[in-house]
């Protein structure tokens, strides 16, 4: 029996500091005007190419409409708009990120999608405060790669807010 491993004797008690960081988080990255972003590759189903939706009536601008993917109706946000990042152009680069959040399907619209990265803790550093000149709610935090900052975006809480009205209940996933 090796002995020099111990189990906490409170397995509820906080976990050492070397517990608590998780080794690398992986991250889909992907364009917003002249932004690199990224969100937690485990939330996303597919990528595709950006056709056209069947609009709502009376839904906010930055919800484009909905489409049926395989029998699934899925709602598709322009984060472009929800961002308010200026003027969007739909061209060959412009993608849908297909997500699953809380149990529904949703698509994001992006400028396109760069690639997967690996981020350390160490490399996730938290977001600025902007005080009320810019909200920072759903942004994780910025992550670093040689040269590269990346805003990571914590999909989840964007894509389930009471705003969005894109989840039943949205207030109680909080």
């Amino acid at each position: 029996m090796n002995e020099s491993v111990q189990t906490p004797a409170n397995p509820s008690a906080a976990p050492s500091p070397t517990n608590t960081v998780r080794d690398n988080q992986e991250f889909l990255t992907f364009k917003l005007g002249a932004e690199e972003y990224g969100v937690e590759i485990l939330k996303v189903q597919e990528i595709r190419g950006y056709d056209a939706v069947t609009a709502i009536a009376n839904a906010p601008p930055f919800i484009k409409g909905v489409i049926n993917l395989r029998g699934v109706i899925v709602p598709i946000v322009d984060l472009r708009i929800k961002f308010n990042l200026g003027a969007v152009t739909y061209d060959s680069f412009t993608v849908v990120i297909i997500l699953n959040i809380a149990d529904r399907v949703v698509g994001a619209v992006v400028d396109g999608v760069s690639d997967v990265i690996n981020l350390e803790a160490s490399q996730i550093r938290p977001a600025p405060e902007f005080g009320a000149a810019l909200d920072v709610e759903y942004i994780i935090g910025l992550g670093t790669s040689g040269e590269r900052m990346l805003i990571l975006v914590d999909i989840e809480r964007l894509m389930t807010s009471t705003d969005m009205a894109l989840v039943d209940d949205a207030v109680e996933l909080h």
